[in-house]
């Protein structure tokens, strides 16, 4: 049985759950994928009926935990060996659990003109921010990507981003950039599209973008402090105005920590040093890897760059103001700093 997300642009067909709004799945009719058997050597004919890069339609990766490659889930404690090793095995039993298996990903007018049967939605897409416990139980609706990565797993999440970011691509990807002639889907499922008068084959781009939480002991208490600004791009905002921090795409030609220096440079006009990479995280604004680093405050008067920028500061981890939600790697980084002084958001 394949089974497919259902997606309206940002936005993904959800059911609302004791634990909030959780995505839906539905069945797809059955299809044969391609499948590049050599007839010769099996004798089968296995003629291609279903191409999982149709318009509309795409074919997710397997998404894995972010504790497959952290052992931060063992915690701190002193362990001896051999209980290290049985939590070790215990973590290894739960991560099947934590990652998103393959599956499909359409959008809602691709359902539509295939008829597939999609549940209705319950309530209007306006409503999908009223508080959970003012909803009837079971509502379905259109939910923003962004509303639900504060409660999703990692895994899906980040499966849900790339659903929007090959959805998105496919749409804008229909004509070849080199020729300007129609391009139709790779076949045996790579994710590229080829144009059949010159062959240009285009796959989905990656934008890389450097993220860094940057630190400072307060000059007058002591006190560690993050360096955080409210960006223009948050548009006109009600008090208190969210803060964020220091955010840029890497340039052609430079290293990630060069595009740290030079972004934290042109923005707030001032050095580091200590610069460490941390984590990452794809961001479907449009098609983004966020690539989380932190920093330490080196020198230099803080100048926002006004285009970008209407203020700038460094803040005591005990008086932050609003800052990014939960799920964002903004949120994690600017948590693990607080973390470390043995606070809580």
């Amino acid at each position: 049985m394949t089974t497919a997300f259902v997606l309206d642009n940002e936005t993904v067909l959800c059911r609302h759950t004791p634990d909030g709004w959780w995505p839906i799945q539905v069945t797809l009719p059955h299809m044969t994928v391609d499948d590049p058997t050599n007839i010769a050597d099996t004798g089968i004919d296995t003629t291609l009926t279903y191409n999982a890069y149709q318009l509309g339609c795409v074919q997710l990766a397997e998404s894995l935990a972010p504790s497959y490659w952290s052992d931060e889930d063992l915690g701190s404690a002193d362990l001896g060996s051999a209980d290290l090793g049985s939590a070790k095995d215990t973590l290894e039993n739960t991560l099947k659990n934590e990652t998103a298996p393959a599956t499909m990903a359409i959008t809602h007018n691709y359902a539509n003109d295939s008829n597939i049967a999609i549940p209705r939605t319950t309530v209007a897409v306006t409503d999908a921010s009223v508080k959970d416990n003012m909803l009837s139980a079971d509502a379905i609706t259109f939910i923003s990507y962004r509303q639900l990565i504060t409660h999703l797993p990692v895994a899906l999440a980040a499966q849900l981003s790339q659903a929007i970011q090959l959805l998105r691509w496919q749409a804008d990807t229909q004509f070849c950039s080199r020729c300007s002639a129609p391009v139709t889907s790779a076949q045996f499922n790579e994710r590229s599209m080829v144009c059949a008068v010159c062959r240009l084959r285009q796959y989905p781009r990656v934008q890389p973008c450097v993220i860094t939480a940057i630190t400072r002991p307060n000059p007058l208490t002591g006190e560690m402090q993050i360096l955080l600004a409210h960006h223009h791009r948050y548009g006109t905002q009600t008090p208190p105005l969210q803060y964020g921090l220091i955010a840029g795409f890497v340039e052609v030609g430079e290293s990630l920590e060069h595009a740290v220096v030079r972004e934290v440079a042109e923005e707030v006009n001032i050095s580091l040093t200590d610069i460490r990479y941390v984590s990452s995280q794809p961001w479907p604004f449009p098609s983004n890897l966020m690539l989380g680093f932190r920093a330490t405050y080196a020198g230099g008067d803080i100048v926002v760059q006004e285009d970008e920028l209407s203020h700038a500061d460094f803040f005591d981890i005990s008086n932050l103001p609003k800052i990014p939600f939960k799920g964002s790697i903004a949120y994690d980084l600017i948590a693990q700093i607080v973390h470390e002084q043995g606070m809580s958001l």
